[in-house]
């Protein structure tokens, strides 16, 4: 097949791109080409932004077989794609997210069937209003996937980003929120990557969403742990820090906390195993972690303290400490 992908050097589309060269489908990738180093030679690479209309209406006129887009985060790009591609695309695959299920979570586990609906988190609002024009369209086939906590080049912290790591190598503390025990699914991008491509021009796919994670959750506490013995780090001093308190203190954390994280979110991964038999993550988060690990081995500069990002944490935990 002939397979675009709109985007492709993020934490998930970079796996996608590979495993998706592996089942020998002919590869185009479009962006900025400012970080392609490293994906398959194979691939063709067209430069261009994603928001330059003139650009994108250039690549519906190719007639790809498959669209993955990666890049969307309002429902106007989405009307700009559903104008571009309808008629010369077999398939159109939005990247939504699963944050986009109703929050609080009511029901575990999480399936495709879970109501849609986060009132606390703007991106996940936008990402839902795209799934519903999606659906009440019939002019372009479509898939929508959604990712949950998956992970590649940043490491699953709970406050998100990479400064936690830089911290734990510095024996500085980590930051929870809550008592850590609340329950998270954190899934690799290679993991992710195996059952995605082979969504790619399966039938069973089309008019279907699917979430696609591990099957195993743990604590944020264990999350933690399980991060500092990836990278080397000592047993971890972790702040637990209440989510009302955290949030008043840091406000601009509020909305990725309760409408996502803070949530206890474990996922029943059925309905991707039957359209894709045979998928399964790695065992464990522990050889996952790993992998990042190896990655940030390669990438010293990633561990690297961020004095922003550190002054921020520091004056939460002092904050909660003075209290």
């Amino acid at each position: 097949m002939r397979v675009l992908y709109i985007g492709g050097t993020g934490e998930i589309s970079w796996d996608c791109i590979h495993e998706t060269v592996r089942l020998e489908h002919e590869v185009t990738v479009f962006n900025r080409g400012h970080h392609n180093a490293g994906l398959p030679a194979s691939c063709r690479f067209i430069t261009g932004d994603v928001e330059d209309d003139a650009a994108c209406a250039r690549l519906a006129g190719a007639n790809f077989d498959v669209v993955c887009q990666f890049r969307l985060f309002t429902p106007e790009a989405l009307r700009r794609d559903l104008a571009l591609f309808a008629g010369h695309c077999a398939q159109y695959v939005f990247i939504s997210s699963a944050s986009a299920y109703a929050k609080p979570v009511r029901d575990l586990p999480i399936t495709e069937k879970s109501p849609i609906g986060n009132p606390l988190w703007a991106y996940s609002q936008a990402k839902a209003e795209m799934e519903a024009l999606l659906g009440a369209q019939d002019r372009l086939p479509f898939t929508i996937v959604r990712p949950s906590h998956t992970y590649r080049t940043r490491m699953p912290t709970p406050l998100g980003g990479n400064i936690e790591v830089s911290r734990l190598l510095r024996g500085k503390p980590a930051l929870v929120h809550g008592d850590g025990e609340s329950l998270w699914t954190v899934t690799h991008a290679e993991d992710f990557a195996r059952p995605f491509a082979r969504l790619l021009g399966e039938p069973r796919a089309l008019g279907e969403a699917f979430h696609i994670t591990s099957d195993a959750a743990l604590t944020w506490n264990q999350i933690v742990a399980e991060i500092a013995r990836a990278v080397g780090a000592k047993a971890p001093a972790v702040e637990k820090i209440p989510l009302d308190f955290l949030c008043r203190v840091e406000p601009p954390l509020a909305a990725k906390l309760r409408g996502d994280k803070a949530n206890t979110s474990v996922f029943d991964n059925a309905k991707v195993k039957q359209a894709v038999p045979g998928f399964a993550c790695r065992d464990t988060v522990r050889d996952g972690l790993a992998a990042s690990a190896a990655w940030f081995d390669a990438h010293p500069a990633e561990k690297r303290p961020d004095a922003a990002a550190d002054a921020v944490w520091d004056r939460v935990i002092d904050a909660w400490r003075r209290r």
